[in-house]
C-alpha cells in the first residue's frame, strides 16, 4: 500500500513541476475524448453537404465550408480518428518489430548481428519520406497501406535504439551472474535485458506520435493515404491548397495537426526527464 501511495505522490509530483506534461496531457486527452465521443455530440455530418460551398466562417459554421460545402468543423474534428488510429498502428507495430530486430541483433551478436543490422542501415539509408512515398506508391492508395508505408520506414530506428540498450545492459554484472547461475538465453533476455531496455524506446515511440501523424497527412496530400471522401487531415489540406484563398480549408486540419504533435513531444518531453536517471 505504501508502494502505491509513494508512487502516486511521486506522478502528482511530476505533475506539478512540469507545466510540459500537463499540457501535453490535456491537448492529447481533448483529442481522444474527441475521437471517442463526436457520434454524440456533433451538429453536421462530415460526408454530407449542409450549406453553400466555400463558405466564410461564421457562427453557424466555425471554420466555413469546403469546395462542396461540407462543414469544416465537424470534418476536422472527425480526422482525429484516422490520425489516431493510424499513429498508434504504426507505432505499436513498429515497436514490436524493431525492438525484437535488436534485442535480437545484440543478444547474439556475430552474424546474427551483422545481418540484421545491415537490413536496418539498408533502410535508414533512404530519406524517410521518399521510402514511405515509394513503398505507399507500389502498394497502391489507401490508408492500410500508408500505415504499412510508414511502419517499413520507422521500425528500422526501434531497431538500432533496442540493440544499443541490450548491449549496454548485457555487459553487467548481474546478467554475467544470471548466466553463471545457469538461466536459458530465453530467460536472460526477457526477464533480465529487455525489462532494462525498454525507457528510451517508450520515450522515442511517444514522441513519434506526432511525427507518424504528420508522415500519415503528407502520404494523404499527395493521394497516397486516405481517399475521399474521407475527412483525413492531409486530405483536407491538399483540397485547401486547391482553393488558395478559402485559407480556412486548410487551417482546421493544419492546427489540429499542430496541436496533436505538439500534445506528444510535451509528454514525451517529460517522460524523458521522469525516466532518466541523470535528471535525479
Amino acid at each position: 500500500m505504501s508502494i502505491v501511495v509513494g508512487a502516486r505522490a511521486h506522478w502528482m509530483k511530476n505533475l506539478t513541476l512540469r507545466p510540459a506534461l500537463v499540457a501535453g496531457l490535456l491537448i492529447v486527452g481533448f483529442w481522444i475524448v474527441v475521437a471517442l465521443t463526436i457520434d454524440v455530440w456533433t451538429v453536421y455530418d462530415p460526408l454530407k453537404i449542409v450549406a453553400r460551398k466555400l463558405q466564410a466562417p461564421s457562427l453557424q459554421h466555425w471554420l466555413g465550408t469546403d469546395a462542396l460545402g461540407r462543414d469544416v468543423m465537424t470534418r476536422t474534428l472527425y480526422g482525429v480518428r484516422y490520425s489516431l488510429s493510424i499513429s498508434f498502428v504504426v507505432v505499436v507495430c513498429s515497436v514490436v518489430i524493431g525492438s525484437l530486430v535488436g534485442a535480437l541483433a545484440g543478444f547474439f551478436g556475430g552474424w546474427t548481428d551483422s545481418v540484421l543490422m545491415r537490413l536496418v542501415d539498408v533502410t535508414l539509408a533512404f530519406p524517410p519520406v521518399l521510402l514511405a512515398m515509394a513503398v505507399a506508391a507500389s502498394l497502391g492508395p489507401g490508408l492500410q497501406n500508408a500505415a504499412i508505408a510508414v511502419i517499413v520506414v520507422w521500425w528500422p530506428v526501434y531497431a538500432r535504439l533496442m540493440r544499443g540498450q541490450v548491449l549496454d545492459v548485457i555487459s553487467r554484472d548481474h546478467i554475467e551472474a544470471a548466466r553463471a547461475g545457469g538461466a536459458s538465453s530465453f530467460r536472460l533476455l526477457t526477464k533480465h535485458i529487455l525489462p532494462l531496455s525498454w525507457t528510451p524506446t517508450i520515450i522515442s515511440a511517444t514522441m513519434d506520435f506526432g511525427q507518424v501523424v504528420l508522415l500519415a497527412a503528407s502520404l494523404s496530400f499527395i493521394g497516397l493515404g486516405a481517399q475521399p471522401p474521407a475527412p483525413e487531415w492531409g486530405a483536407m489540406i491538399s483540397d485547401g491548397a486547391s482553393h488558395f484563398y478559402s485559407w480556412w480549408i486548410a487551417f482546421g486540419p493544419g492546427m489540429a495537426i499542430l496541436m496533436l504533435g505538439l500534445g506528444f513531444n510535451f509528454i514525451g518531453d517529460a517522460l524523458r526527464d521522469i525516466l532518466d536517471p541523470r535528471e535525479h
